[in-house]
């Protein structure tokens, strides 16, 4: 009786994580769906890049500038 119960309960719940983890995990072949940023707008997209990388190629630069100009 309680082995039936169990089971029971433990295929319900075994079947529901199943379920909502394929449920939530599909991204519907939709691409830039799965993208933490918006790619629609390219202007945007483009500028940010901009930013973004510009950000990562001047900052060793700034540093050194601010190390020298240090007194």
């Amino acid at each position: 009786m309680i082995g039936a119960i169990s089971r029971s309960v433990s295929n319900n719940l075994r079947k529901n994580v199943i379920s909502n983890f394929v449920r939530s995990h599909s991204h519907g072949g939709v691409p830039g769906e799965n993208l933490p940023f918006d790619i629609s707008n390219r202007y945007k997209l483009t500028a940010l890049f901009i930013v973004f990388a510009g950000s990562g190629i001047a900052a060793p630069y700034l540093i050194t500038r601010h190390q020298l100009l240090k007194k």
